[in-house]
């Protein structure tokens, strides 16, 4: 085949070039192919190939072991950390519930409902008085907030409808859907009933909505000291609902609190020695140092393969006159380095918020622990590149790589479908089934028959006070089992197995499969043979040179 036109540069003339020139051009061509084969085959090369090829130490490769093994204490250690937060945070909320919920019993939340109107404002009147004795009766370091000399007191809040009145003998009523709200302060240190605080106050149980207290508690959390941590300091606030909202004639009661997590004002911690924290600080900017280096690497290797990407596809379009296809185009473009570079960004980041944590400038744990654990989970991820370099590992990451778009298409597929079994079970089934109660309820429930699980008490849990709708559910439980589990993941597994064997027999035949495999396979230059490392130093001047030598050399020959 005639190769014509330089690779590197395209030079214009206002008249026909010289036979010399042309000549020249010609023997110059092979060359200059022939060095873009090495430079594309060097590029795809592993890290051990690379080190025989040109002598060059795998630094990225050293350097992801040691930022695997690094960034994996640094997670371990912010995750013990992270947990003792947590551990506070679940713990004051039990505790909570105990002291301010009458006959409370661990697990009785979902069941803790009241039924009289007594009850109801005996069980108001006793938060009331727990709260002016907290200091008294708490076992733990809880306090009221103060804003400025005074302290902030308890909300108690009724919302009802504005006006109606309700005669459900008659099957009548006449309601004002504008819901009013009125709210108390009562003060803390002061333990007395609603009714002697406010005389006058009355709930409107036909009307009403809920009653909402609120109030805000303080605590620190004293375990991080044993750990060698500075300890945070706490608000609580603590919320505390009456629902009536259904009017069904029991008012379900429930407790939660907002965390926010605050830097102590003023400390002083004696008997602990500060070094371990000055340690952690080190090691946290040895990562954030790692991961620059890496992402350094990383972004340059994938500036180096876009230069490559621009070379070949020029050589295409001057030598046959064809464009390079995307699939060609993306092998240039790394995903692992680009995985890698998230993951590098990711983990900076994390690192300088748990500096910033550490140093209690922050207490954001919850963004801290996102960036973290998302930026360690790249790393593991990005581990499998290097397994591809062994072929029996690498045939598995080729098959995933290759039914990732048919799997794609199959997954947007059976999805509609399984939209299409979530709503209908939802509407049918919601009023006569715990699961299948909200979209998302019937979402996980479906998914867990998918699999396998809880599958006999989802048929069994069906009421049977519809006979209609009881025998409708045995219908679409059996459909939905029959198509999901037995044709819909046979389909699927079908789907990655025939393109198991499409790479496999590929493999075996050693069969460029691609236009730019083919290119490739026209180098036969073995990494051990030292071309590659004549290639990386050969200069201009030199490459000028031997080309003249060459042509001197053939005149030569044909004059001979």
């Amino acid at each position: 085949m005639e190769e014509s036109g330089s690779l590197y540069s395209v030079c214009e003339s206002n008249g026909l070039p010289s036979r010399a020139d042309h000549q020249q051009q010609h023997q110059e061509d092979p060359d200059n192919v022939e060095s873009l084969r090495r430079k594309i085959k060097y590029h795809f090369m592993n890290p051990c190939e690379k080190y025989h090829a040109r002598g060059r130490k795998p630094w990225k490769l050293i350097l992801q072991i040691i930022k695997i093994a690094i960034i994996t204490i640094q997670l371990v250690s912010f995750g013990l950390s992270n947990q003792m937060v947590v551990t506070f945070k679940e713990e004051n909320l039990m505790t909570f519930k105990h002291i301010f919920l009458k006959d409370y019993v661990d697990g009785s939340m979902d069941t803790y409902a009241l039924y009289r109107q007594a009850d109801v404002y005996d069980h108001i009147n006793y938060i009331i008085e727990q709260y002016g004795l907290l200091r008294n009766i708490t076992v733990g370091n809880h306090a009221y907030e103060k804003n400025g000399d005074l302290y902030t007191p308890m909300s108690v809040c009724q919302e009802y409808y504005r006006n109606g009145t309700i005669f459900p003998g008659n099957d009548t009523f006449e309601i004002d859907a504008e819901v009013d709200t009125e709210c108390l302060e009562i003060f803390p240190l002061y333990p007395r009933s609603l009714q002697d605080v406010y005389p006058n106050f009355n709930l409107h149980f036909k009307r009403l909505l809920s009653v909402k207290i609120t109030f805000i508690l303080k605590a620190i959390n004293l375990q991080t000291v044993r750990h060698r941590e500075l300890p945070d300091c706490y608000d609580f606030n603590v919320m505390i609902i009456f629902d009536n909202q259904v009017h069904s004639g029991r008012i379900k009661v429930d407790l939660d609190n907002d965390v926010e997590i605050n830097e102590c004002r003023d400390w002083k911690v004696t008997g602990a020695s500060a070094k371990s924290i000055y340690f952690t600080l080190l090691f946290d900017c040895l990562i954030i140092i790692t991961c620059i280096t890496s992402l350094t690497l990383c972004a340059r290797s994938v500036f180096t393969g876009i230069q490559l990407q621009f070379e070949y596809t020029l050589y295409c379009r001057n030598h046959g006159g064809k464009e390079v296809p995307w699939s060609d185009k993306l092998e240039f473009l790394s995903g692992w380095y680009i995985l890698i570079i998230v993951s590098d960004t990711l983990t900076i980041i994390g690192s300088i918020l748990k500096i910033e944590i550490q140093t209690k400038a922050l207490t954001s744990y919850d963004v801290c622990s996102i960036f973290l654990g998302t930026g360690t989970m790249f790393v593991w991820i990005g581990v499998i590149r290097y397994m591809g370099y062994f072929k029996k590992y690498n045939i598995l990451l080729l098959t995933l790589r290759a039914a990732f778009p048919n799997v794609i298409r199959f997954i947007c597929c059976a999805g509609i479908i399984y939209l299409s079994y979530c709503f209908c079970g939802w509407i049918v089934l919601g009023p006569y089934h715990e699961k299948f109660r909200t979209l998302n309820t019937v979402s996980e429930c479906l998914f867990s028959l998918i699999n396998g699980d809880d599958m006999y008490p989802t048929f069994k849990n069906m009421k049977q006070k519809n006979m209609l709708v009881w025998v409708f559910s045995r219908v679409y439980l059996y459909t939905f089992v029959s198509l999901f589990i037995y044709m819909i993941l046979s389909l699927f597994i079908t789907l990655i197995t025939n393109t198991y064997d499409t790479i496999k027999q590929q493999q075996q035949s050693g069969i460029p499969t691609s236009e730019l495999q083919r290119f490739m396979s026209l180098c036969k230059d073995l990494p051990n043979s030292g071309v590659y490392r004549l290639e990386e130093n050969r200069s201009c001047f030199f490459h000028c040179c031997v080309n003249r030598c060459r042509e001197h050399g053939e005149r030569l020959t044909s004059e001979a």
